[in-house]
């Protein structure tokens, strides 16, 4: 069974996700468990502040030692330890992959101007940023990350095959999907894709996902090993789309 530890200052923010959805399925199914750790439990401060004025000046306050040291050591077994951070790696479809396998997790849910900079050298394994911007606190960014992770372990998701087809699960973006009806504000769904021919329903996948990859993320084929066929099915969606007018 999985277990995934939360810091924070918030925790009713982070139980907020835990009542929906395939997270809350998994948890009744005991694939995992999630610990909330309330960062205010362990305040030697009367009034249970956790933060403290910026060393050298400056504005804003940062989350102190003692009580977050207080926080990862009430977790009795080993932990990888995650600080969601603006100067962490980029979080990429890998680091999911490679996060899901691993069977304790903690995520350290930072807010105002970060955290001491002791508890990131004596403490924490990596450091994962959502993106080149700057958010209020960790949680939101704890939680992204918590479902992209659950997500990949074999029965979270109802349609596991679903998952292997997600966008950046093979290094590219995922094909165009459909529903009912066939025709709707004189739009239809591609012929292909209604033929029951699941051979040429495969290829136009293919094709497609390679497209909207060229026109929407080209800079991910450049990490992409693609076979001869896929340069092909790339070739044909690239004169398919300049001939409807595309530029």
């Amino acid at each position: 069974m999985k277990n995934y530890n939360l810091i924070t200052i918030f925790p009713e923010f982070i139980l907020s996700l835990l009542r929906h959805g395939f997270i809350k399925r998994a948890i009744d199914s005991e694939l995992l468990t999630i610990n909330i750790i309330n960062l205010r439990d362990f305040s030697n401060n009367k009034h249970k502040k956790v933060d403290d004025k910026v060393y050298g000046g400056g504005p804003g306050m940062v989350l102190g030692y003692d009580a977050l040291k207080g926080s990862i050591k009430s977790i009795q077994h080993s932990s990888h330890i995650v600080y969601l951070s603006p100067q962490g790696r980029p979080l990429v479809q890998s680091d999911l992959m490679r996060l899901s396998s691993m069977n304790d997790i903690t995520f350290i849910c930072g807010r105002y101007e970060g955290i001491d900079e002791r508890i990131i050298t004596e403490f924490v394994d990596e450091e994962i940023s959502l993106g080149d911007y700057v958010i209020s606190g960790g949680e939101s960014a704890s939680l992204v990350l918590l479902e992209g992770i659950i997500r990949l372990i074999p029965g979270a998701i109802d349609d596991y095959e679903s998952v292997k087809n997600d966008s950046f699960q093979d290094g590219i973006l995922d094909h165009p999907q459909y529903t009912r009806p066939d025709s709707i504000d004189g739009l239809m769904v591609p012929d292909v894709l209604r033929n029951g021919n699941h051979s040429q329903i495969q290829k136009w996948r293919r094709k497609h996902a390679l497209g909207a990859t060229w026109r929407k993320r080209p800079d991910l084929l450049k990490n992409v090993k693609l076979t001869e066929e896929d340069d092909k099915l790339l070739e044909e969606y690239k004169i398919e789309f300049k001939s409807n007018g595309n530029k």
